[in-house]
C-alpha cells in the first residue's frame, strides 16, 4: 500500500526525475500503463510550461530503457526456469506477470527477432515483458538498447503529442481516458507501418 501511495504522490508531482523513475517501474517487472504518466506530462508542458514536452519524452524514453535493462539483466542472471517460477509465484501475481503473459512475450521475440525489441515497445501487454526473451536469447546488448530506445521514443513521442495537442480540447479529468481510448488504434497503426518498413528493407538484403 505504502509503494502505491508513493507512485501517486509521483503522478501528483511529475517532473523529469518523477517521469524517469515512474517510466523505469513501468518498463520493468511491475507494470502500469504509461498512459498515467506520459500525456498528462505533456499536457502540464502545454498548459503551463513548468516541463518541456521533448524533455519530456527524453526522459519518459531513458525511464523505459531503465526498466528494460533491469528485466534484460534478470532474464540473463536467472535463467529461463526461475524466470517462470517467480511469473507463476504469488508475488509474481502481485508484480501482474504469470507464466502466460511471459509465454506471449517470447513467441513475440521469436517471430520478429531482434526487431521484436522496437515492435514490441508499442504492443500492450508485450511492451513491458518484451525485455525478458532478449535477455534470456542473450540478444547482443548493443541492439538491444538501440532498439529500445526506438521503440519506446516512438511510443513516448505519440503519447506526448496527445497530452500536449489535446491539452487545447479535452479538460485534465478527463485526459487518461480520451488518451486510452485512442492509443491501442494508433500504436497498432505505428505497428503496421514498422513491420512494413522492415519487410521492405529485409527484402531486399536479401534481394542483394
Amino acid at each position: 500500500m505504502e509503494s502505491l501511495g508513493f507512485i501517486q504522490w509521483c503522478l501528483d508531482n511529475l517532473n523529469y526525475w518523477t517521469i524517469t523513475l515512474l517510466m523505469a517501474i513501468e518498463s520493468s517487472f511491475i507494470p502500469f500503463p504509461s498512459e498515467v504518466v506520459v500525456p498528462p506530462a505533456a499536457y502540464k508542458a502545454a498548459a503551463s510550461g513548468e516541463l518541456n514536452v521533448w524533455l519530456v519524452v527524453f526522459f519518459a524514453t531513458l525511464g523505459a530503457l531503465i526498466g528494460a535493462f533491469i528485466n534484460y539483466g534478470l532474464a540473463v542472471l536467472l535463467g529461463r526456469p526461475i524466470v517462470y517460477k517467480f511469473a507463476n509465484s504469488r508475488l509474481g501475481h502481485m508484480c501482474l506477470l504469470d507464466e502466460q503473459k511471459v509465454v506471449k512475450a517470447e513467441e513475440f521475440f521469436v517471430r520478429y527477432g531482434v526487431a521484436a525489441t522496437l515492435v514490441g515497445r508499442l504492443v500492450p501487454a508485450v511492451r513491458q515483458l518484451i525485455s525478458i526473451p532478449a535477455g534470456l536469447a542473450r540478444m547482443n546488448i548493443a541492439k538491444f538498447a538501440l532498439f529500445t530506445a526506438i521503440g519506446a521514443g516512438l511510443w513516448n513521442g505519440v503519447l506526448a503529442a496527445m497530452g500536449y495537442i489535446l491539452e487545447a480540447f479535452v479538460p485534465e479529468e478527463q485526459l487518461i481516458a480520451t488518451v486510452t481510448k485512442y492509443s491501442h488504434e494508433i500504436g497498432y497503426g505505428i505497428i503496421a507501418v514498422v513491420v512494413i518498413a522492415l519487410g521492405i528493407i529485409i527484402y531486399k538484403g536479401v534481394k542483394k
